[in-house]
């Protein structure tokens, strides 16, 4: 059952901030963070005596609004675990505005398809379904997870808990898990889907942070994840088109749309051919730029 994310508006995905759902003073702040998506935790950012709290909480803040074009996102317990069916339904009865649910620990297509069948049953909103792979079983099935409902749009990697359990360290090159971001990345793509790159955990290390930024970008991955607001300037920059990317974006249209009208299939800009698999990329490009100046003046 392949997604159709290819017919959904294009929304800017270079920063998703994780926010504890335990802690309202954070979530309050992120109406003011510059990041495409909040992801309001209920998961590993929130202790077991904390979660129905938590839980209310966040309902609570999306009552309240305010976070004006950013995704809205609620990661919730796996539903294998004690809160999880809870939390999906508390937030699906309330109503509020939320654009998708995080589930973590994906590890096949049904786990997604019992959360859409959940959604289907409780909600008439168009929710969408955001799955974490975790583990080296999820990352097997990373093809299936992908293509398992329409729902499914975007996943993300959980490269902290992958690391676990697959006993990789984290090494600046994370040779390690070369193979795991590729497979996934492979896997979004063969259905119209976005993926997102694992959360960085060294605070300290802007440099560090940087650069894995960019080898996620060369990876194929559309943004990353971050567990803290001074994360998110590097990643909106990187992640996201620099401004001679969007001027040669322009600039390949207008040559191309000149060779149209001259009848001819191909252009030359700065003296390398254009195709329309450059058309497309350019295309995109600008889509792109354009979606992150509307989230931004809202």
């Amino acid at each position: 059952m392949s997604n159709s994310s290819s017919s959904t508006p294009l929304r800017p995905r270079r920063s998703a901030l994780y926010m504890p759902g335990a802690n309202a003073r954070a979530m309050d702040k992120a109406r003011r963070l510059d990041a495409d998506a909040v992801i309001f935790d209920l998961e590993d950012a929130v202790s077991p005596d904390k979660k129905v709290e938590a839980r209310e909480q966040v309902i609570d803040t999306l009552e309240q609004a305010g976070y004006g074009n950013r995704e809205l996102v609620v990661r919730i317990n796996s539903l294998e675990s004690e809160w999880g069916r809870d939390d999906l339904l508390a937030v699906l009865k309330a109503g509020v505005t939320l654009d998708a649910i995080c589930m973590p620990k994906v590890e096949t297509a049904a786990q997604v398809q019992a959360v859409a069948e959940l959604i289907e049953a409780h909600s008439s909103l168009d929710l969408k379904i955001w799955p974490m792979i975790e583990t080296p079983l999820g990352v097997a099935n990373a093809k299936q997870i992908a293509a398992s409902h329409p729902r499914m749009t975007v996943m993300i990697m959980g490269t902290s808990d992958l690391a676990k359990e697959m006993r990789i360290p984290h090494t600046p090159d994370r040779i390690g898990f070369i193979y795991a971001l590729s497979e996934c990345v492979l896997a979004a793509r063969l259905n119209n889907a976005e993926i997102l790159d694992g959360v960085y955990l060294d605070l300290k290390d802007p440099q560090g942070f940087e650069a894995i930024c960019q080898q996620g970008r060369n990876l194929g991955f559309d943004g990353k994840t971050l567990i803290h607001p001074n994360q998110l300037e590097a990643a909106n920059r990187i992640f996201g088109p620099a401004p001679e990317e969007v001027d040669r974006a322009r600039r390949i249209l207008e040559v191309w749309q000149l060779a149209q009208a001259e009848g001819k299939g191909v252009a030359v800009l700065d003296g390398k051919l254009v195709e329309v698999l450059h058309v497309e990329e350019a295309e995109r490009t600008l889509a792109i730029a354009e979606a992150i100046a509307q989230r931004i003046s809202s």
